[in-house]
């Protein structure tokens, strides 16, 4: 039986509840970004992933851009051309298998990135400082249950 709070909503609702209104923050700030660089909300979100993978030292190849935005390669070739165009990203070849390509930000996008989740990031790290490392360790172990969690039902759905 779900122990009920006062909300009348068990605490695993709540989380959820909670998780979800994450997931709309985040998709706002997207959107938010798009209209700032006056881009499509896709192409937006695609740059952010760009950005964010290259922040942490794991550029990615389209063919994991187009996993990580849901698009078909087609759709994320297409997208990849408007985000080339406008000089926002660039193209590279890195890798010893020179087939393979690899997704880096423009210099010119990197400035206007940084300043736009510059205080989004800022936040967050304020407020996670507040918890103790056990806690953010505990937090780290939920959220990679959560996302294998989702990686399994989403995996189930497509056969």
């Amino acid at each position: 039986m779900k122990k009920v709070g006062s909300s009348g909503e068990s605490p695993v609702d709540r989380v959820l509840d909670g998780l979800r209104g994450f997931g709309a923050h985040y998709t706002e700030f997207t959107r938010g970004f798009a209209a700032h660089l006056g881009l499509h909300a896709t192409d937006a979100a695609a740059l952010v992933e760009i950005l964010y993978a290259e922040d942490h030292g794991e550029p990615l190849s389209p063919a994991r851009l187009s996993e990580r935005i849901s698009l078909t390669s087609g759709a994320t070739t297409a997208l990849l051309h408007r985000l080339e165009r406008a000089g926002h990203i660039v193209r590279t070849r890195e890798h010893s298998d020179r087939r393979i390509v690899t997704l880096r930000s423009s210099p010119e996008i990197q400035g206007p990135g940084r300043e736009y989740f510059g205080p989004l990031a800022e936040h967050l790290g304020a407020m996670l400082a507040k918890y103790p490392a056990a806690e953010i360790a505990r937090f780290e172990a939920f959220l990679a249950d959560l996302q294998s969690t989702m990686d399994t039902v989403l995996a189930e759905q497509q056969h």
